[in-house]
This record gives C-alpha cells, sequence and structure tokens, in this order.
C-alpha cells in the first residue's frame, strides 16, 4: 500500500526565506502568531500574498482571543487555524464555522488519555500531536511515537515533535490509519524562524519517494 502524507513547514518568519520555502512546495506553510515565540511574525515582515494557492497558508495561535484571531486571519489571508493553546472545543466550533479548516494541538506525554479528544472531533479538521514541555511548540524534542497505537479515533492528524531529517526513514514505516501529515520546524533551522532549504529538500525527497507503510 503507498499513499502520500501531507508535509507541513512551520515557523517561517521572513519574506525571502518563505519564498524560498514555496519553490519546495509544501502542501501548508504555518506562520506563528504568538509574542513569547522567537519565530512571531510581526505586521508588515511578511506578505503571504505571493504563495501559490496550492500551498494552505496556517496561521498559529496559543491561547487567543477570537476578535485578534480573526483579525490576523483576515490580514494574512489565512486558509487555516492552528491552535496549539489550551482552547475548549466552543472555541473551535466557533472559528469552523466561519469556514476556516481547523488543527487542534495536543502536547503527548507517557499517560496522554486520547479519549478527552472526542469533544473536539466534530469541530476540528485535523489533529496535531507535540511533545509535551513546558513550551507551546518549538522544543526540537520527540514523544514516544508508540504511544499513538492508544489513538483510535477517525480524525486525521499530523505528527509533530524534534523531526528532523534522519527521522523520514523512521516516518515511512508508520502505518497508522489516521496518520495525514507531519510539520517540521526547529530541526530544519539555521536560526528560529530560518530554515535550512537544503534540509527541508533532502527531507521532501525522502519522504515523498514512495511512501510505503509497513507495520504500525
Amino acid at each position: 500500500m503507498t499513499t502520500e502524507l501531507k508535509i507541513k513547514v512551520c515557523g517561517t518568519k521572513f519574506q525571502d526565506n518563505m519564498r524560498a520555502m514555496a519553490k519546495l512546495n509544501p502542501d501548508y506553510l504555518g506562520f506563528i502568531f504568538y509574542k513569547k515565540s522567537p519565530r512571531n511574525v510581526c505586521a508588515g515582515e511578511l506578505d503571504i500574498s505571493v504563495l501559490s494557492e496550492s500551498i494552505k497558508k496556517v496561521g498559529v495561535f496559543v491561547n487567543e482571543t477570537i476578535d485578534v484571531i480573526t483579525r490576523k486571519t483576515d490580514e494574512f489571508n489565512l486558509d487555516v487555524l492552528q491552535l496549539h493553546g489550551d482552547e475548549c472545543p466552543e472555541t473551535c466550533e466557533y472559528l469552523k464555522a466561519a469556514g476556516l479548516e481547523i488543527i487542534k494541538v495536543f502536547r503527548v506525554r507517557e499517560n496522554f488519555d486520547f479519549s478527552q479528544l472526542k469533544t473536539y472531533e466534530q469541530h476540528v479538521n485535523y489533529f496535531l500531536f507535540d511533545t509535551d514541555t513546558t513550551a507551546y511548540g518549538g522544543s526540537g524534542k520527540k514523544f514516544d511515537w508508540n504511544i499513538l497505537t492508544r489513538y483510535n479515533l477517525k480524525t486525521p492528524f499530523f505528527l509533530s515533535g524534534g523531526i528532523g531529517l534522519s527521522d523520514a526513514a523512521k516516518i515511512k514505516k508508520l502505518a497508522h490509519p489516521a496518520l495525514f501529515g507531519v510539520d517540521i520546524n526547529s530541526r530544519f533551522e539555521t536560526v528560529p524562524g530560518v530554515k535550512a532549504c537544503n534540509l527541508v529538500d533532502d527531507f521532501f525527497n525522502r519522504l515523498r519517494n514512495e511512501h510505503e507503510l509497513s507495520a504500525f
């Protein structure tokens, strides 16, 4: 069986680097709107209107107000909202009703209870599983992927958390039926917010060349 995982590059902050990433044709490009992040996008730094419609523009927010999320969505013409904090199902429901795709992030640890996601299922398009740390993403740390065998809901998910170039082969061996895509960030940077194009390109090639599924 062969399938193609979606690839999301998150945390691009500067115009030239964004253009370089776009040439590699990721499925999603993520832009972080969180002031505590070194990858936070400030007003006037990026013009993402130059991106092809084939690349979905993702706004990443952490416990932000709906008013701010709506304003940033309009300002940057976002296609997808990634809610990376402790947002409730009602917030997801409201934003999805506005016609946006919703990715709800959960930080996974050894004893993580996936049953708590059931209340979110009808209000999101995807889940994203990241490593549970004191920060909201960008830690460069992995969680134990074997934990994912306990996830049995139907909502597809992105795999995130410390994914690097050498992980492409391991990801190609994952056969979870709900695995939809991978999210890469800090392991492909020269400095926070600047991606190393050669590393990203190499990862794309490794992952996209016959993504053959085997036993999870």
